[in-house]
């Protein structure tokens, strides 16, 4: 079963994705989620935010000030809706462009796309509190990005 995705919000041209694109992206890695914890992702929608929408939802769902890369909201199914993953992943675009300027070899698309993965890692339940999880996220998150690149460059043979 796949994981209905929905994407909401403002997608600038910089990143050089179409939301079809971003989509199939975010399916994947709710694919590779579902397989790390053996529990069917639903139905994630993801709203792109910039700086000040994401400091309003920081906010609102964590009590913190500030805006951040991505903030993930899980929900419970809802009769007769099937067990498994459902939820929300807001993720801030103007992060992804400005943080890609800044490393190296490094672009915005692959800095959105890990904010995505990031995300439905924590749909699964990923913590990275301590520094040995986030190590762990990343080192996960980082492996679904090149495996999704190598997938992509594939399909374009």
């Amino acid at each position: 079963m796949s994981c209905e995705i929905t994407i909401e919000g403002h997608l600038p041209r910089s990143f050089g994705i179409t939301k079809a694109a971003l989509k199939l992206a975010a399916k994947y890695f709710a694919s590779c989620s579902s397989k790390r914890i053996k529990i069917p992702f639903h139905s994630v929608t993801i709203i792109l935010q910039d700086d000040n929408e994401s400091d309003e939802v920081h906010r609102g769902i964590m009590g913190v000030e500030g805006a951040t890369d991505v903030i993930t909201q899980a929900y419970e199914a809802m009769p007769p809706e099937p067990e498994g993953i459902y939820g929300e992943l807001y993720v801030n675009t103007d992060q992804a462009l400005r943080f890609a300027k800044v490393v190296k070899n490094w672009s915005s698309l692959k800095e959105l796309l890990l904010y995505i993965a990031h995300g439905m890692d924590h749909l699964s339940g990923a913590d990275d509190l301590e520094s040995s999880d986030r190590d762990r996220m990343r080192r996960r998150e980082l492996k679904w990005l090149k495996d999704y690149f190598s997938l992509e460059k594939g399909a374009e043979k």
